[in-house]
């Protein structure tokens, strides 16, 4: 029976865990960090006598509560004010848990947590579950309380609703910097054939202002399109540096796995902009300028080395 700083000892080692299970299932940073610590007390008040393996027992606990979040948030998205996006995390953020495999990876882009939206519940914690942590059907089943063969039926939905023509481009940080620095070259131009030559035929521009500052209704899709957008977008003018606090600083960063710009306004992050590459190009811009979506972002930009800003001719 563990007792005392022991059972706060096994709960620590596992939170990390915890935490990018949490972040994949709810698409939110601050969500994931309020179920953990729910956990985390459900924990220290269980009867650990009969708790075998602990980390089978808060992987269910932990999964339970995330089943109850996912339906309240989904109620709460229908009446979100314009687009919603699941909230960015930095490189380095234990939060986005493993990364040795390419499911892995993929399975905390920003682009793969929008498309888990369509998932039902149950269908995203399989996925989840067997795709980036690499459990067993019978284990999943355990944790849902589900038959093995009907835990490999959800799962099979979940594949087939999440299915994709093409995997994004995956790149390390001197890469990122490159598509950021030409991104941004193209974007301050003033030209949109510039933009058009990054982006990819059908690529699509999605922004999430929470209501608190202005975003699109609906994403804008195709490469002329958003290079239009885009272009107005990062068109210099002193009312849109307004709404956001003053002149932007613009990072170079990686963010959920792909290239971003962090914009910071006297230290503090207003938005990331994440770029989902592909062989065909840019297929994505996904802009997070909600200060509510931003905290967790911003406290791990502020004990990470992020360099120099980039050189913006403004």
């Amino acid at each position: 029976m563990l007792t005392g700083a022991r059972e706060v000892e096994v709960f620590e080692a596992a939170r990390g865990r915890l935490e990018a299970i949490a972040y994949r299932l709810l698409g939110s940073a601050s969500d994931a960090e309020d179920a953990v610590q729910d956990t985390f007390l459900r924990w220290q008040s269980a009867d650990r006598e009969y708790v075998e393996t602990p980390e089978a027992w808060l992987t269910k606990v932990l999964t339970n509560l995330c089943l109850n979040r996912l339906t309240s948030a989904r109620a709460r998205r229908e009446t979100y004010v314009g687009q919603w996006l699941p909230e960015p995390v930095f490189a380095g953020d234990r939060m986005l848990g493993p990364s040795d495999t390419v499911e892995q990876r993929e399975s905390v882009s920003i682009a793969m947590l929008t498309l888990m939206e369509r998932l039902s519940a149950k269908e995203r914690v399989v996925y989840v579950l067997r795709e980036a942590f690499g459990y067993s059907h019978a284990e999943i089943a355990e944790v849902l309380d589900v038959t093995e063969s009907n835990c490999q039926q959800i799962y099979r939905r979940a594949k087939q609703h999440l299915a994709a023509d093409r995997r994004r481009v995956e790149v390390d940080t001197a890469a990122a910097r490159k598509i950021v620095e030409e991104f941004l070259a193209a974007a301050l131009s003033g030209r949109t054939d510039a933009l058009v030559r990054l982006l990819a035929d059908d690529a699509i521009s999605v922004g999430d202002g929470g209501g608190v500052l202005f975003s699109l209704p609906r994403p804008i899709t195709g490469a002329v399109r958003v290079a239009r957008f885009l272009r107005g977008l990062f068109k210099p003018s002193a009312a849109k540096w307004s709404l956001i606090g003053g002149k932007p600083e613009l990072f170079s960063t990686i963010a959920n796995g792909v290239p971003a710009l962090a914009l910071m306004v006297e230290g503090k992050l207003v938005g990331v902009v994440s770029l989902e590459v592909t062989a065909d190009g840019i297929a994505a811009v996904h802009a997070q300028v909600n200060p509510a979506k931003l905290d967790r972002a911003a406290g791990q930009w502020g004990i990470s080395e992020h360099g120099e800003p980039l050189t913006v001719p403004w």
